[in-house]
């Protein structure tokens, strides 16, 4: 009977001692898996990061790769154009660049692609008859004027205007010519130019 209790005293500290180890491996397996959930979080959150950092790369590459430049001459020839009954959107037909092409050649409108500010400058040419009146417009808005009066002693006038304008993709900048007035049609005097400053 003696040695039944021993050997069942050895074999009860044997179960204790594999219930100490079974506790400590299962809690070395919830340590474990602690830190593996801690680490995918961790990758989660730098999987996150690198996305967002990418789209902020091909953000700057979309900007930077958005150029919008235009310049256009009248390109009617050596002889005046007007003067009309009525204003006239004046249509520069003689187009020296046009990188974007926003500007176009048939209608004398620039249509802006993209938001961000533009510079734009208008110069002419014109006679001492009827003088000259130019007016930029954003949409149906007058952002900008130019003007000389005719007079018979100053035989030839030149002038100009620029404006810096924030618009929205579908916006649309013109030039108007004021009715009973003109400028000279010439390819090289009488232009219309513009450019994408910054996007925003």
């Amino acid at each position: 009977m003696c040695d039944l209790l021993r050997d069942f005293g050895a074999m009860t500290e044997k179960v204790k001692a594999m219930e100490r180890r079974l506790e400590d491996s299962e809690a070395r397996l919830r340590d474990s898996e602690t830190r593996l959930r801690d680490s995918e979080a961790r990758l989660r959150d730098s999987e996150k990061r690198l996305t967002i950092s990418e789209n902020q790369i091909l953000d700057l590459k979309n900007k930077e790769g958005t150029k919008v430049i235009f310049s256009a001459g009248i390109g009617e020839g050596d002889f005046s154009i007007g003067p009309f009954n009525t204003d006239r959107t004046l249509i520069y037909r003689r187009v020296i660049v046009n990188i974007g092409n926003a500007y176009n050649e048939a209608t004398g409108i620039f249509t802006a692609p993209v938001s961000g500010v533009y510079y734009f400058n208008i110069f002419y040419h014109t006679g001492p008859t009827h003088g000259v009146h130019l007016s930029i417009y954003k949409n149906s808005q007058l952002m900008v004027v130019t003007s000389e009066h005719g007079s018979s002693p100053d035989r030839n006038d030149t002038g100009g205007n620029s404006v810096f304008l924030q618009l929205q993709p579908g916006d649309h900048v013109y030039v108007r010519l004021a009715a009973n007035k003109y400028v000279w049609g010439s390819d090289h005097h009488t232009t219309f130019s513009g450019f994408l400053v910054t996007q925003m």
